[in-house]
């Protein structure tokens, strides 16, 4: 579990292949309802939404395929480790999300499961479009030139 910078928020899982992936138009952030099983596996650092994506049914956001693993000492009470979870948004929230993604396209992927300062279980959720081969591969050489350039700078002093 890693602090962020400036704010007093605790990450929880990151989707580091998301941004590599999408192209990424918009953010926001979400509450999950959770079980109580589910919010302490949340607090010992075990997640993984790498595979998840957010729908929109019934005119509410799900979130599906996101991996919290069950709490060790949960017994019959525990949690169904990939079940879904509905995401708390407001109407307009919804409606903007669910007009994206019917209209332009585009889809709903999670970025970022963290706990906020107030120790809230919250996602940021995004918007985006899915890039071609090309976009990836321009990513990457951007990458790379920063990462050289950043070389070079320290070389130099």
């Amino acid at each position: 579990m890693a602090k962020d910078k400036n704010t007093n928020t605790r990450t929880v899982a990151d989707n580091r292949k998301a941004r590599f992936a999408y192209e990424v138009m918009d953010t926001l952030e979400a509450g999950l309802v959770l079980a109580g099983t589910e919010v302490k596996s949340l607090r010992e650092g075990h997640a993984n939404i790498q595979e998840s994506y957010a729908s929109v049914e019934g005119g509410e956001i799900w979130l599906i395929n996101a991996h919290i693993p069950e709490y060790f000492a949960g017994n019959r009470f525990n949690h169904e480790p990939r079940r879904r979870r509905k995401l708390l948004l407001s109407k307009k929230e919804i409606a903007r999300m669910a007009q994206a993604v019917e209209r332009e396209g585009m889809t709903m992927v999670p970025l970022k499961l963290y706990f906020n300062e107030r120790g809230i279980a919250k996602l940021q959720l995004a918007v985006a479009r899915g890039k071609k081969l090309h976009d990836k591969r321009e990513t990457l050489k951007q990458r790379d030139w920063n990462r050289e350039q950043a070389r070079l700078l320290k070389e130099r002093g």
